[in-house]
């Protein structure tokens, strides 16, 4: 799948909506049909690293659109395989090397598409094999989790760990309260939580903070009134809502601030309509995909991440999503 941007742009900033908002199911499934067809491009081998994830990204959108089967379930499910290694990982395409983002990414995608068994059968190696490389990776003195063998630590890995896991029914294999002990030592002063121990709140590493937490069953050590109260404040003059303070707003962030809020039972904090307009206006109504804010280029990673925040306000025409 292309993680290429375009063809299609949002609407430019400042055009008028009509007074009923309308999201472009059809043209959104069609836009993700389309991008494996863009080979001819440079920008499609340009963003080969993020092969498996655009793959599952485009998938979970089809199915948020209530189109699951709309990509090929057994071409997707060659494809997912044939990027893992011997050790258990997955790269982010054919030959290239493990990391435990794609690795996450693949179990993701054959949990979605019913695929694990094939995973025990025709993987390198099964379900266990994955479980083991993925344990590997965690530190077990202080609970922390690295993407690969060179050692790079990040919430995002401690997160991705346990959601890969949990969808295997492997948890088992780690320390979990280690692991709840490192999100901890991750928590700031204004209610949020960094990439590490001491670094800046951002939005996207609150969310993989709390969903390691939920999947723990650790929600309560949460300060949840603070952080709602740092994540409410994400939401700017347009509706759409950004990553920390003084930067621009960015559909992204319609997942990772709302799944947020959603997981701590503040999802009313913020102005659901203003955000379900902005996402609107960053759709590109004539070929599908949305953008990151009105007027640039569309793509998979802000189409899924904007439908994802409209199921979780409850926006029609889509599929619930769960903010884990």
């Amino acid at each position: 799948m292309s993680l290429a941007s375009g063809p299609g742009r949002a609407k430019a900033a400042g055009s008028s909506l009509p007074d009923e908002l309308q999201l472009v199911v059809e043209k959104h499934v069609h836009y993700i049909q389309s991008l494996d067809k863009r080979k001819d491009e440079l920008e499609y081998w340009l963003t080969e690293h993020l092969r498996l994830n655009g793959v599952y990204w485009g998938l979970t959108a089809l199915h948020l659109l209530g189109h699951p089967d709309a990509l090929p379930r057994n071409e997707t499910l060659d494809f997912v395989l044939s990027c893992q290694h011997q050790n258990g990982g997955f790269g982010a395409a054919p030959g290239h090397d493990a990391h435990m983002l794609y690795t996450v990414s693949a179990v993701q995608i054959l949990a979605t598409v019913d695929g694990l068994d094939e995973l025990d059968r025709r993987g390198k190696t099964g379900r266990d094999g994955v479980g083991q490389y993925i344990a590997r990776l965690q530190n077990r003195d202080d609970g922390s989790f690295t993407g690969d063998e060179w050692g790079e630590t990040d919430t995002r890995f401690l997160f991705g760990a346990l959601n890969a896991l949990s969808l295997m029914h492997l948890l088992s294999l780690v320390d979990v309260p280690k692991a709840v002990g490192y999100v901890r030592t991750c928590a700031n002063f204004d209610g949020g939580y960094g990439i590490s121990p001491g670094a800046e709140s951002h939005s996207g590493q609150i969310y993989v903070c709390l969903g390691a937490l939920a999947i723990a069953g650790r929600l309560d050590l949460v300060d949840t009134d603070r952080l709602a109260g740092w994540l409410s404040e994400r939401q700017l003059d347009s509706g759409g809502l950004n990553g920390r303070p003084e930067k621009l707003e960015d559909v992204c962030y319609s997942w990772w601030v709302v799944s947020s809020l959603a997981m701590i039972g503040k999802l009313h904090w913020i102005d659901s309509n203003k955000l379900s307009e902005y996402i609107l206006r960053c759709q590109d109504a004539e070929m599908g995909g949305i953008a990151d804010r009105p007027g640039d280029a569309v793509d998979v990673f802000h189409t899924v991440f904007g439908l994802a925040g409209l199921s979780l306000i409850g926006f029609p025409q889509l599929e619930q999503i769960d903010p884990t």
